[in-house]
């Protein structure tokens, strides 16, 4: 089968590899309909974590249709059209118990994190999604049945970025009245904005330092846009928040924020992991006593983390892999009631 496989830093390739197989009895094969390139993916080829073997299949936002299973799946069938959760996940361990399903024990054993698709040793060395066919194990915990009348450009996103929206608002502790301001206008972003509305914020801001990204934010979600490049970003949210704060700031940036000469260096030479400049906007942009949801990925350790400020402000940070399983059945029925319409956010689709 045809597959996009990683040959090193900035280099990937459109390959023949093995058509996967059952393995497990819990394991399913997907043919994969649509799949969709995350910025964790970019994280992946510029090199920012933990570099994989060559030859390593990307992608962890994938749907399809159910091939073939094992004789002890039970929830899916061949025939079935299923998105894929990017996390892998057994669903029996302490951690699935509590519905943490990104942190799984049983996925990925011999590691400090949990599963990923496509995403090398370090996440379960699973094959990804920007592929044919996809070997998705634990199927009845990894796979989420969606109806014929949905499209593909409507359900995709809840692989990954939509519950990761979700999730960032949640972590943040968005609740009705809410100021809310949202770190970054990419796909998570947008995700973010909508829900935010959805749960019950009164205002939300968008920042970013892309004009195309903040119309976007503005057209489809009805955020307030901030250029990063022409206004100090506290300084404008505390203006449009009679003095105060936003009282949630949802960071969907992570490490790849614009990076300071001094970020680049320290990164290149491994004494450093990439930049905190979104997250270090967002301590500052939130009130005093309010909250931070962090879904941006962050790698390794970062030599200048603002704890002092965190400490000083009395804030509640939270945040990490998004336990997509989780929200995705109540996400499901926001997309089927149009609620939440993620497909306005496509630009380019692909054969």
């Amino acid at each position: 089968m045809k597959a996009l496989a990683y040959h090193g830093m900035h280099d990937v390739r459109v390959d023949e590899v093995p058509t996967p197989d059952l393995v497990d009895r819990t394991d399913a094969i997907i043919r994969v309909t649509s799949t969709a390139i995350c910025g964790s993916d970019l994280h992946l080829i510029h090199n920012l974590v933990p570099s994989l073997p060559t030859g390593m299949v990307l992608g962890h936002e994938a749907m399809g249709i159910v091939e073939a299973v094992g004789p002890e799946v039970k929830r899916v069938r061949p025939g079935d059209r299923v998105v894929v959760a990017f996390p892998i996940a057994c669903g029996q361990c302490f951690y699935c118990q509590q519905q943490l399903y990104s942190l799984c024990d049983d996925a990925n054993p011999e590691g400090e994190n949990g599963a990923i698709f496509g995403y090398g040793k370090q996440f379960g060395d699973f094959a990804g999604g920007q592929a044919e066919y996809l070997r998705v194990p634990y199927a009845d915990i990894g796979l989420l049945k969606v109806p014929d009348e949905l499209t593909d450009h409507q359900v995709l996103f809840l692989s990954d970025i939509l519950p990761t929206g979700w999730f960032g608002c949640e972590a943040g502790g968005v609740k009705k009245g809410d100021d809310v301001v949202i770190m970054g206008c990419g796909p998570v972003g947008l995700m973010a904005m909508q829900a935010a509305w959805l749960q019950g914020a009164k205002r939300v801001f968008a920042v970013d330092h892309l004009t195309y990204r903040l119309e976007a934010a503005a057209q489809i979600c009805g955020a307030e846009p901030i250029n990063l490049l022409e206004t100090h970003v506290a300084e404008a949210v505390k203006e449009r928040t009679d003095g105060k704060g936003a009282d949630v700031a949802v960071d969907c940036v992570g490490l790849e924020a614009t990076m300071s000469t001094w970020d680049r260096i320290e990164t290149f030479l491994k004494i450093d992991s990439g930049s905190i400049a979104a997250l270090s906007q967002a301590i500052q942009a939130v009130r005093r006593g309010g909250s931070i949801g962090v879904v941006g990925v962050y790698g390794g350790r970062n030599n200048f983390f603002p704890w002092g400020e965190i400490f000083a402000k009395g804030l509640r940070v939270y945040g990490g892999q998004t336990p997509v399983q989780r929200y995705w059945g109540d996400l499901l029925e926001h997309i089927k009631a149009g609620r939440l319409q993620p497909e306005r956010i496509i630009t380019h689709p692909m054969k």
